[in-house]
């Protein structure tokens, strides 16, 4: 069993700790939101005051936080994991960021001494609390191997995926299939409607047909159709349309850098631009229906 801190604790961190602590592990945790780190440590994680403390002795380091410039600034600040960890410990960042912020971590932490593993996740907020959820395993072998044991209990799949920031590129791109998923889920599922059929009955071809996918089976954006969709729920949150703008720029980013044109990527990105900028940014990304069918709010 190991001591692991874990550096944030929102939607994500909170049930991935649980699974990591019912096995066994020590797990030291640390959010700026007092209410989720007060949540992780009814769950069992020792909460501490700061990213320097939660570190301290640690065998291993995760952070899952929303953006590479918070995973920067958690790594390289003065009381930052960098700064206070043992250099012997595994550091794992299962964030979704950029390339190039991967990149530069792997790079700094092997100039102070560190391995590094770029570890993002797929399932969502009920893959985490399931322990279902697939990793994406980037890094040198070691490292990687190293990752896998540690990740096990919160994990269905473990895809060790390459290199140095080949598991933050095999999750851009996949994100970027699931958004472009679930906008097809969208315009499929009000053409249907409004042809006349039955939204189940739709649903219960659909599902076992070629238009089949995760998005349809998971979030499918029509209420009383699939148990987790946020639908469900007036479209609280599971996966916030400014997380999925932000993951589906980095596509975007990544084909610009690699002279990839992104068509289709580019009209969802549009359509999830524009709930942002509707103050609709903290609804569920699946709200993207209503491009399709303006009297959903």
């Amino acid at each position: 069993m190991a001591t692991i801190a874990w550096i944030g604790l929102g939607h994500m961190g909170n049930p991935m700790t649980a699974n990591l602590v019912a096995k066994g592990h020590t797990v030291h945790g640390f959010d700026l939101n007092a209410e989720a780190l007060a949540a992780a440590a009814g769950n069992g994680v020792k909460p501490c005051a700061s990213v320097a403390e939660a570190v301290r002795g640690a065998d291993a380091v995760f952070t899952m936080l929303p953006k590479g410039e918070n995973v920067r600034a958690v790594y390289e600040s003065p009381d930052g994991v960098l700064a206070q960890a043992d250099s012997s410990a595994l550091l794992v960042d299962s964030s979704t960021i950029d390339i190039d912020t991967a990149a530069a971590l792997h790079e700094i932490a092997r100039e102070r001494g560190f391995r590094f593993v770029d570890a993002p996740v797929s399932g969502g907020i009920s893959g985490a609390a399931a322990a279902t959820l697939t990793f994406m395993l980037g890094g040198e072998p070691d490292a990687v191997d190293a990752a896998a044991e540690l990740v096990e209990p919160m994990s269905r799949n473990i895809i060790r995926t390459g290199g140095a920031t080949s598991g933050q590129a095999a999750k851009i791109c996949n994100n970027m299939m699931l958004l472009i998923n679930l906008a097809g889920c969208a315009e499929g599922a009000v053409l249907a409607q409004r042809l006349g059929l039955d939204p189940q009955v739709f649903w219960n071809v659909a599902s076992v047909s070629s238009a089949d996918s995760w998005a349809l089976r998971t979030w499918y954006p029509v209420p009383g159709i699939v148990e987790t969709s946020a639908a469900n729920n007036g479209f609280d949150p599971t996966f916030a349309a400014s997380l999925a703008n932000k993951d589906i720029g980095l596509a975007l980013r990544a084909g610009e850098s690699t002279g990839t044109p992104l068509p289709t990527a580019s009209i969802v990105a549009g359509q999830l631009q524009d709930l942002v900028d509707n103050g609709l940014g903290d609804r569920d990304c699946a709200l993207i229906i209503k491009h399709i069918d303006d009297t959903i709010s």
